[in-house]
């Protein structure tokens, strides 16, 4: 009797089996671990930062990758929060920081038009309704792994904490930020 519940303490049983990792902070995540991810996603890639803008300076030719995977036929999309929306300048009030929310969009943004009209490539801005939603929540997808951070007080994202989530089946943990994360896409509208 004594053993089993020990065994059962320590081994993930039921939705917890999805959380592979927890980091204390975004930028823990090493980015090999990310560019593993975005490497063997082969179907969707969803990119739903506020921002989003660190992908491209932290991944190695990640332009590059994103066309790789165009090319293979893989979905990719960016929700952005609008750079001149009133939940952006709020933020950037809150995190008081030099390299301001709008410009991490915009460097996104410019970055993104680089890269051209290619099929398959998709970004739309969270509506000002869902912005407040949006900018509190980072999700990251990559076919059935993604990378969740929940925004933390006046933290930007590189320091709130992030979790590493593989889908195992129905309504766990990744169906819930996935969905959640759809929700978003589906009102958004389309950039420029």
């Amino acid at each position: 009797m004594l053993w089993p519940r020990a065994v059962a303490d320590r081994i993930k049983t039921g939705h917890d089996r999805e959380l592979v990792h927890a980091y204390p902070y975004r930028s823990a995540c090493p980015s090999g671990v990310w560019g593993e991810q975005i490497d063997g996603a082969r179907e969707n890639l969803f990119f739903a930062g506020y921002t989003n803008y660190f992908l491209f300076l932290d991944q190695p030719a990640f332009a590059d990758t994103l066309r790789r995977k165009l090319d293979a036929g893989c979905r990719v999309r960016f929700l952005l929060g609008d750079p001149d929306g009133e939940v952006t300048r709020r933020r950037e009030a809150v995190e008081g920081v030099a390299l301001t929310v709008s410009t991490r969009i915009r460097i996104t943004l410019e970055y993104l038009e680089r890269l051209g009209r290619i099929p398959g490539l998709e970004a739309r801005f969270s509506t000002a309704d869902d912005a407040v939603h949006h900018v509190g929540l980072s999700l990251f997808r990559f076919d059935d792994n993604a990378f969740v951070t929940p925004h933390l007080a006046r933290l930007v994202g590189h320091d709130s904490p992030l979790m590493h989530l593989r889908r195992q089946g129905p309504g766990g943990l990744f169906d819930r930020f996935a969905e959640s994360s759809e929700e978003l896409w589906s009102r958004a509208t389309p950039v420029g």
